[in-house]
């Protein structure tokens, strides 16, 4: 259920394992939020950019895809605070808890990675690899034991038999349909909060900008406010998207991606201005692009770990039936495809038990 990266991940695991698979999806595109636009030779990114370059999940899956040469490291380093006054360099760790972005500093010093194309080309090579097994606008509405397996009621009135289910939804639909097969504690997985988020990409001319851009890009202080601005910036951090991964722009020009807390008005044009101040634009953006996530990345509660663990024990003593995704195991793109991978091969060892 559901066609993210842990469900994709989840899907080519039991198809390497010789199984017959259906994922159903109730948007009409793979990915979730992993999203990847090419506009008039840009690469935005809606979704995450890169994942952590000390951690081998993505690669490996790339490299049994046929995709491991598409991999490519971060070009510029080095992260900067803007005070209210002007930027600042601080340790990439930092500006990551600041953002409260769960990562150790010694995993976040070693950088990040991404795809050639954009985070879309390990997305579209595992939909490739699964097109017969992909079920568009088929959102689940309910989950009962049958027959030794599970019958899964479709919104509309369908229904699809199976021996197991990968449930590769966000908690706070995967709770639901746990608490009612009578998983004791699944209710409050959708308890997990998942904060909203707005990423906006702007493009420009590199003569617009009035200053050079050292590093990878920058993050707001939270204290900042008073320092110079008299109302808060809803800009809470910027991408030098063009400077961070390769190709990502065309020659002379600029690809900006800006991390905006909710507000009103419109995110492009609040961002322009945020960061025509603080890196001395000139002129609008030639284009811009905003992605709206009603729910992004999600947010713990205490003893979050042990809560999944348990609900994964009570898992084992039904029908073949396992959880997957960023409300679970950590909310990266590599952490994704890990879990994915694991429910995979834990329905793998169910089945031939």
């Amino acid at each position: 259920m559901g066609a993210g990266i842990a469900s994709l991940a989840a899907a080519w695991e039991l198809v390497q394992g010789h199984c017959d698979v259906t994922v159903l999806e109730s948007e009409r595109r793979p990915g979730g939020v992993i999203v990847t636009e090419h506009v008039d030779g840009f690469i935005v990114e809606g979704g995450a950019d890169g994942f952590l370059a000390g951690e081998p999940d993505l690669p490996a899956l790339a490299a049994e895809l046929g995709i491991g040469d598409r991999v490519v490291s971060q070009l510029a380093r080095g992260t900067a605070l803007w005070s209210g006054r002007k930027l600042e360099p601080i340790e990439e760790g930092r500006a990551a808890s600041l953002l409260g972005i769960e990562a150790r500093s010694a995993d976040v010093a070693k950088g990040f990675r991404s795809f050639a194309g954009g985070m879309g080309e390990i997305v579209a090579a595992l939909a490739d690899r699964l097109a017969g097994s992909l079920r568009f606008a088929q959102g689940v509405s309910g989950l009962v034991s049958h027959r030794g397996g599970w019958q899964v009621a479709i919104t509309g009135g369908s229904a699809h038999d199976a021996d197991a289910v990968v449930l590769a939804l966000p908690a706070y639909s995967a709770g639901r349909l746990l608490e009612t097969v009578g998983v004791a504690g699944g209710r409050a997985l959708a308890e997990v909060v998942y904060l909203p988020s707005i990423t906006v990409s702007l493009a420009y001319r590199e003569d617009q900008i009035g200053q050079a851009l050292p590093g990878a890009g920058f993050v707001v202080a939270p204290d900042s406010v008073g320092a110079r601005h008299a109302v808060p910036l809803q800009v809470r951090a910027c991408t030098y998207a063009s400077r961070k991964f390769p190709g990502r722009a065309p020659d002379g020009f600029h690809l900006l991606r800006a991390f905006l807390a909710p507000g009103d008005g419109d995110p492009a044009v609040q961002a322009h201005a945020e960061l025509a101040e603080i890196l001395g634009i000139k002129g609008a953006p030639l284009w811009s692009r905003a992605f709206h996530w009603s729910r992004g990345l999600p947010r713990y509660r205490p003893r979050h770990a042990e809560h999944v663990a348990a609900v994964r024990h009570r898992l084992a003593r039904l029908q073949p039936l396992a959880i997957a995704g960023a409300g679970y195991d950590g909310a990266g793109v590599s952490a994704c495809v890990r879990s994915g991978r694991e429910a995979g091969k834990t329905i793998l060892q169910r089945l031939s038990a």
